[in-house]
């Protein structure tokens, strides 16, 4: 399926939702923060919000740090 993941159009085999996604690219989801088509998603929603093709998501990691 094709996706547009922080703007680029990416091809996702067998994403049904959101938490597929993440696994997909294997990101850790106590550090990210996804927007799927313009509205931030809850954490705990990743495995229930389906995902279909040309869905545009973007997804934020934190990255600590300081002085």
């Amino acid at each position: 399926m094709k996706l547009i993941i922080n703007g680029q159009e990416r091809d996702v085999e067998n994403a049904a939702t959101l938490a597929d996604v993440v696994s997909h690219f294997g990101l850790n989801e106590r550090i990210i923060v996804i927007e799927h088509n313009l509205n931030i998603v809850p954490r705990d929603m990743y495995a229930e919000t389906a995902v279909s093709e040309g869905d545009k998501i973007e997804i934020v990691h934190f990255v600590g740090g300081g002085c």
